[in-house]
């Protein structure tokens, strides 16, 4: 593997950041903005810090062994500050920034003394990848490894705790996205116990030293996944949403057009479909045609006709919405019949067009979808009665 989960893991985590960019660009002093690009920076330049090749590279550049260590270890405690200062943002309230301040010098303490450490002990022999239980019993080198994780242990602990308990007092995509956020500092808390109990194991003797190099990296790739999605799913769920609410709303205007369809072709009223559209832009277009369609019949919709079927189907469905919508649709369906042949004398009480906004026709589409081809009996029909009356 050589590495390969660190660089797919710091992959997805750059690939989120260059995904929240533009929005930093846009909102450069948003401190919210700021914590979530940080955590995503930070966790993914701990994940590059720790692939053995670039531990290699730093170590043989600097000529000190085992420097990527230190570096690799302040990162990790780094983003998890950043991951707790974006949880004070997100929840926002009085003192956040006194509160962010506060973890933040709190945890440039701890980077100071994984330094200081470093600098104090001995570690002449390059580890890349057990180097937490090789030196687990040497002095100074053995207190900075329990620092970090015992200031990474921490951080992720109440990142986990606030995400999973502000996620009971929310909910829509921001709940799914604490939630998302809370799985992956639990998987991100497995890195710092797996490895702390290989420490400890070390300590009285034992080997553990699988738990450094096979457990705590896997979870620690499943907790850089989790965090991105966390993360990202407040940018993207909304987006989503809107697409498929669009997408619905598109299909149910599909009777409707093609009420219309003789008379948008024959007037030439519908306007060229757009390509490679998203489904806002589709839905747009469908509506501009059907508003087109119904403002050329204005001058055909029957007054008395809508009264009389508004009225049965009041009558049967006690639904003033759905009896307007049955109505309209009656009256639609026999203009677009009727069109070429008649125009109904100018009448000072004419029947405008139904009202432009989208849930009218919505309700519209589906009235039509239901309703049977002119001259189909049907058996509790309104449209058919009523339109007969």
């Amino acid at each position: 593997m050589n590495g390969l989960i660190n660089y797919v893991s710091c992959g997805v985590l750059w690939l989120g950041l260059l995904a929240k960019a533009p929005a930093l660009l846009r909102h450069r002093h948003d401190p919210y903005l700021r914590s979530i690009c940080a955590v995503l920076a930070l966790a993914g330049l701990a994940f590059l810090l720790g692939a053995p090749p670039v531990i290699a590279y730093v170590n043989d550049t600097s000529g000190v062994p085992n420097l990527a260590a230190p570096l690799t270890y302040a990162s990790i405690t780094a983003y998890g500050a950043a991951a707790q200062v974006l949880i004070v943002h997100w929840r926002g309230g009085p003192g956040v920034r006194a509160t962010a301040r506060r973890w933040i010098a709190a945890y440039a303490c701890v980077v100071l003394g994984i330094a200081a450490m470093f600098a104090l002990g001995d570690a002449p022999v390059e580890r890349r990848t057990d180097l937490d239980t090789y030196y687990a019993t040497t002095p100074f080198i053995a207190e900075m490894i329990v620092l970090y994780l015992c200031g990474h242990l921490a951080a992720t602990a109440v990142t986990m705790v606030s995400s999973l308990r502000w996620a009971r007092r929310v909910d829509g995509w921001l709940r799914a996205s604490l939630l998302t956020l809370g799985v992956g500092t639990l998987c991100n808390t497995g890195y710092s116990v797996s490895r702390l109990a290989a420490v400890v194991a070390r300590w009285s003797g034992a080997d553990w030293s699988e738990l450094v190099t096979v457990v705590s990296p896997a979870a620690a790739g499943a907790g850089a996944l989790l965090t991105v999605v966390g993360i990202v799913i407040p940018l993207i769920g909304p987006r989503l949403a809107d697409r498929r609410r669009a997408r619905r709303a598109y299909a149910r205007l599909a009777p409707l057009e093609r009420e219309l369809d003789g008379i948008l072709t024959r007037r030439a009223l519908r306007l060229p479909r757009p390509r490679c559209a998203s489904p806002a832009t589709l839905l747009i277009w469908r509506q501009t045609s059907i508003h087109n369609g119904l403002g050329h019949l204005d001058a055909h919709f029957d007054r008395p006709l809508y009264d009389r079927v508004r009225a049965q189907a009041l009558r049967e469905t006690a639904d003033p919405e759905l009896a307007d919508a049955t109505a309209w649709a009656t009256v639609i369906a026999t203009a677009v019949r009727e069109e070429p042949d008649r125009v109904l004398p100018a009448d000072p009480d004419r029947l405008p067009g139904p009202p432009p906004d989208p849930s009218t026709l919505l309700r519209i589409a589906d009235a039509l979808a239901v309703r049977p081809p002119p001259g189909t009996p049907r058996a509790h029909g309104t449209l058919t009665r009523a339109g007969q009356g």
